[in-house]
């Protein structure tokens, strides 16, 4: 786990060490040449000690600090810095990041290939599980997102018509479920999925027209089905109003023609041409 590192202002050590060098030069010349060049060698030690701590973090970024191997923790404090002597540091950036992932082809939940991709935006919430427990986050990162990515699209259809299962083009809970997943799959590298989003959802090329068809045929039985509905209903309504009012009176066959009459009027998809009737309709 991530944890402070020991560390002070480095424009305060560098003050400190050219007020120590000012010390021991007054020193050696008040005390003589010997003393003036063994105060010369002790500063120039002291000094080389010294300055492998300095250091510069970047504004958003993190430095993860070893000695000799072993961690002892990381520096998020912008600006010049002084921690440790002759240790090694390995810069991290804390900066959101994006990227998205290839087109894959993938079979969804219905066994039709389709074609995904995604983009995923994160960043490095800690930086010693990003530096320590894997090799390399990035890299981490991009391959377990086309793990989610494909997961999620064997999960789903790419479209459905049952309120009650989500399809892949349901943009708000497919996201949120791929966010959800790639939260869970990276949380190891201390990286934290701020969104992830599908950019691109078509059926493979060798499908496609044929899908097409099929949504375009689906598309015109559910309009003929809501159609159908409401022809029913106004006719029904029709018929009501006028046995209510009393404007004429119907026995079944007259009931049943108009009935057909108003159902080709409403549910047809062509302008209908009247015909007059002069005659009886028992003739």
């Amino acid at each position: 786990m991530e944890r402070r590192a020991f560390h002070l202002n480095g424009f305060a050590v560098l003050a400190g060490l050219v007020l120590l060098g000012a010390v021991l030069a007054a020193v050696g010349l008040a005390a003589g040449p010997d003393v003036l060049v063994a105060a010369a060698i002790a500063w120039g030690v002291i000094a080389l000690v010294v300055a492998s701590g300095f250091t510069v973090v970047n504004p958003n970024d993190g430095m993860v600090v070893q000695f000799l191997g072993r961690y002892i923790g990381s520096l998020r404090d912008a600006g010049f810095q002084w921690t440790a002597p002759f240790t090694s540091r390995r810069r991290i950036t804390l900066r959101v990041r994006n990227f998205e992932t290839t087109k894959l082809k993938v079979n969804d939940a219905d066994g039709n290939p389709v074609e995904i991709a995604a983009v995923v935006v994160y960043r490095v919430t800690d930086t010693a599980k990003a530096a320590f427990s894997v090799d390399d986050y990035e890299q981490y990162v991009a391959i377990q997102s086309e793990a989610a990515v494909r997961h999620l699209a064997t999960s789903h259809p790419y479209d459905s018509h049952d309120d009650s299962r989500t399809s892949l083009r349901d943009g708000t809970e497919v996201a949120a479920e791929l966010t959800t997943e790639l939260s869970e799959r990276t949380h190891l590298a201390g990286v934290e999925v701020l969104e992830a989003r599908i950019t691109h959802l078509a059926y493979a090329p060798e499908i496609a027209q044929a899908m097409l068809v099929r949504q375009q045929a689906a598309q015109v039985v559910a309009a003929r089905t809501q159609i159908v509905a409401g022809a029913v209903g106004m006719v029904q309504l029709a018929l009501n109003r006028l046995a209510e009012e009393d404007v004429v009176e119907l026995d079944e066959e007259r009931r049943a023609q108009m009935v057909s009459n108003l159902l080709v009027v409403l549910c047809g998809d062509r302008a209908t041409q009247p015909v007059v009737n002069t005659g009886s309709l028992y003739g």
